[in-house]
């Protein structure tokens, strides 16, 4: 019936059926990229913040790399002790480590999981590699567990707010300042890489910052494009997945081996769960102005250049923390420089990626650093950081980066 239809096609038509099987071939998903797209969809319906769901899926895929690499033996290890098992499923053991970590991160997804992971240990047909390949992922995850067990996540917030006796402030909590207490996994301190303090109110980078939030990022803005509106509305989404579709356009290129795959998302996630641990040190040390209040307050900086606009609102809603440095710029550059590690100094696919708050919408960059500088972009369009702020985030993920491309030896190939 195959060959019928394909003899049945016309002439004119062949180069482009043939172009068409070759692609789908080409570009082909594994057990780690399948599961990452299950296991980001599984942490953000469980509804845990993008804090807590970057801390479980650099959990899950810490899992994920020593269970495969103990059966692939393709790199040194970097965290656990477990037996070699090369007669172990490589697919079996990825379902395990993701079920394992998974039921206790996020416990309310139990359904969930156990169809994903149901359906692919059914996929695995030999009896004797599949038990063996769920031994190694369930102990590999058990292992990770016990180490972060005790990394801080779960301390008590004790955030004071600033106020004087009986003046009522707004009463919402700011998100995660207890976030600035855990254990990274590859800094040394929290505090590794804290910046310099934002930029004086009295000098020309805060009178170009603010100026220029204020007219790109207001929610009716006139000199926003459509293009940029469309970045800004994109880079709302805040939950990890939005940075590991970029990851899979990259594992999911021709040529890849599962245990790189492995290997380059434990990378990314670690570096960007560490990412998010120094960005909340710095936002809490310096305690820096949103847009939002320092525009409504532009007659109190003691700057000529800042007038105030009384009714100025941004273009999304503020975020529940402190402004410097930026969040999702020092995610994006940690992300960026992992993956410039990976694919090295040669062509780099187009990477693609999907937005939930852009109503499911992609985007694609022809290079790591147009992505970046776009992540920078956006928060400005949005109405909620400043320039400086992106430029001094984006710095500080590259340098955590930098720890996960040594700690992973991703310059070795």
């Amino acid at each position: 019936m195959v060959i019928k239809n394909f003899l049945a096609i016309d002439k004119l038509l062949l180069p482009l059926f043939i172009f068409l099987v070759v692609h789908t071939v080409a570009v082909k998903a594994d057990a780690v990229t399948d599961w990452n797209k299950q296991a980001g969809d599984i942490v953000v319906a469980a509804g845990i913040g993008p804090l807590p769901a970057e801390r479980a899926l650099a959990i899950v895929h810490a899992a994920v790399y020593e269970a495969v690499n103990a059966i692939t033996q393709r790199y040194p290890t970097n965290n656990l002790k477990l037996d070699p098992a090369p007669n172990a499923s490589v697919e079996a053991a990825i379902a395990a480590a993701n079920r394992i970590a998974l039921m206790q991160l996020v416990p309310n997804q139990k359904a969930e999981i156990d169809k994903v992971y149901q359906a692919a240990i059914a996929a695995v047909g030999n009896e004797e590699t599949r038990k063996a390949g769920i031994a190694v992922g369930e102990q590999a995850a058990q292992q990770i567990l016990t180490m972060r067990a005790n990394d801080g996540a779960a301390d008590q917030e004790t955030y004071r707010p600033v106020t004087n006796a009986g003046v009522y402030i707004p009463t919402v909590i700011p998100e995660a300042p207890q976030w600035v207490t855990r254990k990274p996994w590859l800094m040394a301190n929290a505090a590794q890489f804290r910046p310099a303090p934002p930029p004086p109110l009295n000098s020309e980078r805060w009178v170009r910052d603010f100026n220029e939030v204020k007219a790109l990022g207001r929610y009716d803005s006139q000199v926003r494009t459509a293009e940029q509106t469309e970045i800004a509305r994109f880079w709302e989404e805040v939950m990890p997945p939005i940075y590991h579709g970029i990851v899979r356009s990259i594992a999911t290129q021709p040529g890849r081996e599962i245990t790189q795959n492995a290997r380059l998302f434990a990378a990314v996630t670690q570096a960007s769960d560490d990412a998010l641990i120094a960005v909340f040190d710095a936002k809490y040390q310096y305690g820096f102005w949103r847009p939002l209040t320092a525009i409504r307050n532009g007659d109190i900086d003691g700057n000529d250049a800042t007038e105030r606009d009384s009714s100025w609102r941004p273009f999304i809603n503020t975020p529940m923390h402190p402004e410097y440095p930026c969040a999702h710029c020092i995610v994006s550059a940690a992300v960026g420089t992992v993956l410039q590690a990976e694919i090295g100094d040669g062509n780099t696919p187009v990477l693609t990626t999907v937005s939930k708050a852009a109503g499911d919408l992609s985007r694609s960059w022809t290079s790591v650093d147009a992505f970046m500088r776009e992540v920078i972009n956006a928060r400005i369009y949005d109405g909620v950081h400043y320039r400086n702020s992106g430029e001094v985030g984006a710095e500080m993920g590259k340098k955590v980066a930098k720890l996960a491309i040594e700690k992973y030896q991703l310059d070795q190939k």
